[in-house]
């Protein structure tokens, strides 16, 4: 009776993997058509109406761009530390606690200037969600506890904590009962790009990525980190910095997911409010193996996804879909392109029991 077995390939599949790409997308697609059909709505329609509210427009594209940086940043951090093969799940809590900490300078200091406070606003960002970040790597490190859990765990803790803020000592007293803070002094906001809705986050993103291609690349630290992430055991026989390097990516990473918790609090919100959590931190995770933890691709993904996002919300404002099917179909396509990249990297090989 034939069977089949994965064979690891030699090479790479080269130009085939972009084939396997779309072929993945192209399914995906096709299932969530068929979802479409079942609830009575035209299939094409939505599935064209999909694409053209997230990529048919310049307002589309500024909206794709705003939602890519926060995503952007998190799988930035989170693709830093798969690197090193430390698997954090906490930038959802990480970017909750670079909000806190953001609010706390802008509410702290608001008649500072803007060139004093904006800097302090991303400091204390990043000391938050560093810190918070830094917990599960010396757990890890000193208790031999699981940093899977631990940063999940953490996400439900940071995003409570904001919670507890803004429903309690952070209330604005003239929200009419909704759980906010007051709004940020002007100087406490990044301003936008003249001429467009983005705000200058956008090229710290930019900035960001560079430094991160090449800090890997071209540092002794880069080259360290890779090496413990393809084999910890020969990197520690050489000496390397193993366990500074485990608290050093999960420190950064959760930096990075503060400084998107900092710039969607300052430059999209204008205050912080329950409603800034909006799965960034989670989506980063795939974007991070979608782009194979390369810097550049991730950013190309976060664009893609957040395209997904933008689109979905003028698929259930048009065809009146339920909220879910957004979720659904997000998942599917990410389901099927990770599937499809087992392709890339294998290949089926007929054989005969005996």
């Amino acid at each position: 009776m034939p069977a089949f077995s994965a064979v690891r390939r030699q090479e790479p599949l080269g130009w085939g993997s972009c084939l396997v790409f779309f072929a993945a997308l192209g399914l995906a697609f096709l299932v969530s058509g068929t979802l479409l059909a079942i609830q009575g709505k035209p299939a094409l329609t939505g599935l064209w109406l999909l694409v053209e509210s997230a990529f048919g427009s310049r307002h589309a594209l500024e909206d794709c761009l705003i939602k890519a940086v926060p995503i952007f940043l998190c799988s930035l951090g989170v693709g830093l530390t798969f690197r090193l093969q430390i698997w954090n799940i906490g930038a959802e809590g990480q970017f909750a606690l670079g909000a806190v900490g953001a609010t706390w300078a802008a509410l702290t200091f608001p008649t500072w200037p803007w060139y004093a406070l904006l800097p302090i606003m991303l400091l204390c960002a990043s000391v938050a969600g560093g810190l918070w970040g830094a917990i599960p790597a010396v757990l890890r490190l000193k208790l031999r506890a699981n940093e899977i859990i631990v940063s999940l765990m953490l996400n439900y803790v940071g995003i409570l904590i904001l919670e507890f803020l803004v429903y309690g000592v952070w209330k604005d007293p003239g929200s009419f009962g909704f759980p906010m803070t007051s709004e940020f002094a002007p100087a406490a906001v990044v301003a936008r790009i003249a001429g467009t809705r983005l705000n200058w986050g956008l090229l710290l993103c930019l900035a960001i990525g560079v430094l991160m291609t090449v800090f890997l690349r071209s540092t002794r630290l880069g080259y360290e980190l890779r090496a413990c992430g393809e084999n910890v055991r020969a990197a520690r026989y050489a000496r390397m910095p193993y366990a500074f390097l485990v608290i050093l990516v999960m420190a950064v990473s959760g930096a990075l997911a503060g400084w998107a918790g900092f710039l969607e609090a300052s430059a999209i919100l204008g205050r912080l409010q329950p409603s800034i959590m909006s799965g960034y931190g989670y989506t980063a995770i795939v974007v991070a193996w979608l782009a194979n933890l390369n810097p550049l691709i991730i950013a190309v993904a976060s664009f893609l996804l957040a395209g997904l996002r933008v689109g979905m919300e003028t698929l259930q404002l048009d065809l009146q879909v339920p909220a879910a099917f957004g979720g659904i179909m997000e998942g599917f396509i990410l389901l099927a392109v990770l599937a499809g990249g087992f392709f890339s990297r294998y290949r089926l090989q007929m054989r005969r029991a005996g």
